[in-house]
């Protein structure tokens, strides 16, 4: 090998290093990409494709998957129209049949006339009866009914308030497991007692019954068979 050509080749190398070192490939004349823009690069891409991706929702809007909130006004409004009243009015047991059984056996009297949830509460019924009308004290409206013992309280609700949970439990098709909580069990229930109210009691004149014959169509739930409050969808002058 001559000096001229170690030189050349010599030259070549020494180019070709301070290529790579400034960052140009050997022979191109061109910058390769230096790892930290390839890095930011590949970030721009990736910010781009999740915007692109992304479906926006306003604050309000419900969150996909997440259960409804439950509305006990709509619930009351559906249920008790459409399905509890009915079904109260369609065969109710008369209060002068269902007494007598209360007091002498009242799991008898529970499983031939009433409806409960689970093994442990209380029976419900729904009755009807007309009796004579006292005057409305303390929300509650007592009826004396013949054929009832003597130490047998029947009372009414009246209003304003109404209390209780007879209307929900009373049909039976309104159960526990419909619910998220007992909050919300509890609350159709007193969707339910205002929808009553608005449907009967609030364009009923209470005090102008007292003295009068009256018949009443509503539910019970006894704790205690001698003391009845029944909590009426239907209660007018007896013809």
């Amino acid at each position: 090998m001559t000096d001229t050509q170690a030189d050349t080749q010599a030259g070549t190398r020494n180019d070709s290093r301070n290529d790579t070192r400034a960052g140009t490939r050997p022979g191109t004349g061109r910058r390769a990409p230096r790892p930290r823009h390839v890095v930011l690069a590949l970030l721009v891409l990736l910010v781009v494709a999740m915007v692109l991706s992304t479906d926006f929702r306003s604050a309000s809007a419900p969150v996909p998957g997440a259960a409804e909130e439950f509305d006990a006004a709509a619930f009351g409004g559906e249920q008790y129209a459409d399905q509890i009243k009915p079904a109260i009015e369609e065969d109710p047991v008369e209060l002068t049949t269902l007494v007598p059984m209360l007091l002498d056996d009242p799991e008898a009297a529970g499983v031939e006339y009433g409806n409960r949830e689970g093994s442990s509460s209380p029976y419900t019924y729904a009755v009807t009866f007309t009796g004579t009308a006292a005057k409305a004290e303390g929300g509650l409206m007592d009826v004396e009914v013949d054929g009832l013992p003597g130490d047998v309280r029947v009372s009414v609700q009246v209003g304003p308030a109404i209390n209780g949970t007879t209307l929900r439990d009373v049909t039976g098709t309104v159960k526990f497991n419909d619910f998220v909580n007992q909050v919300e069990y509890a609350d159709a229930a007193t969707a339910l007692n205002q929808e009553m109210k608005a449907d009967l009691l609030d364009g009923l004149d209470v005090a102008a019954l007292a003295g009068q014959e009256v018949t009443v169509v509503g539910a019970i739930g006894p704790l205690n068979p001698e003391v009845l409050i029944v909590t009426p969808v239907s209660l007018e002058p007896a013809s």
